[in-house]
């Protein structure tokens, strides 16, 4: 499989994960935000939205959006199942995904971080000011739900990574890439910590990847 993507994008970080706990093989194909690579009319043929990650299947056909590739991986290998079995652990594990996924995510991309700045002409301070209002917020609801109801354990949701997880660990490091404190976010930030003592996750940190930049090593 092919993996259109980018080193600092907490999408295809998760979509690496996943590729990684199940075992599969893949070829990484940069695509550089900053430079508007995923622009590029080649790439647009892939993904018409100018976004990454897009992922290329065995059967050559391209799948987009996180979520619907981590349904895919889940449905085309089973194991490890990255949703549990209960009905209403899988619906809480989808609704710690959406939270991160559709509410914070989405906030603080660079197409959006650039009409922050370039369009409504705010400063970097200010465009730091709204990163951060919006990462605190959904931090914020992510360890109540992780808090409440005694659901979590060694992982988002009891002693196995599910979604969640493939979710919680990019935002945690995107919040620590942007010098935002986690200390208000104790459970998330401790599912950080055991995510990253296990080889799926570590491997597929943004410092892993071909196209970290040198001068950040």
């Amino acid at each position: 499989m092919k993996l259109f993507g980018y080193w600092r994008s907490l999408a295809a970080f998760r979509v690496r994960i996943a590729l990684n706990l199940k075992g599969q093989p893949f070829e990484v194909v940069s695509t550089d935000l900053i430079k508007g690579e995923q622009f590029d009319p080649e790439y647009l043929k892939v993904n018409p939205q100018g976004v990454v990650p897009a992922l290329i299947t065995d059967s050559g056909e391209a799948l987009t959006q996180s979520m619907a590739i981590l349904e895919y991986l889940d449905e085309a290998f089973p194991a490890p199942a990255l949703l549990p079995e209960d009905l209403m652990a899988r619906a809480r594990v989808r609704a710690l995904c959406m939270i991160m996924v559709a509410d914070m995510h989405p906030l603080v991309v660079p197409r959006i971080r650039k009409y922050v700045t370039q369009d409504w002409g705010h400063s970097e301070e200010e465009l730091g000011a709204w990163i951060g209002n919006w990462t605190k917020k959904g931090l914020e609801a992510v360890e109540a739900h992780l808090t409440d109801g005694g659901h979590s354990g060694k992982f988002c949701e009891g002693d196995q990574v599910t979604m969640a997880d493939l979710c919680l660990v990019p935002q945690i490091g995107a919040a620590m890439l942007f010098k935002i404190d986690i200390t208000p976010y104790p459970n998330a930030k401790r599912i950080f910590d055991e995510c990253m003592t296990i080889p799926a996750f570590f491997d597929a940190r943004p410092q892993a990847q071909p196209d970290f930049p040198e001068d950040m090593k």
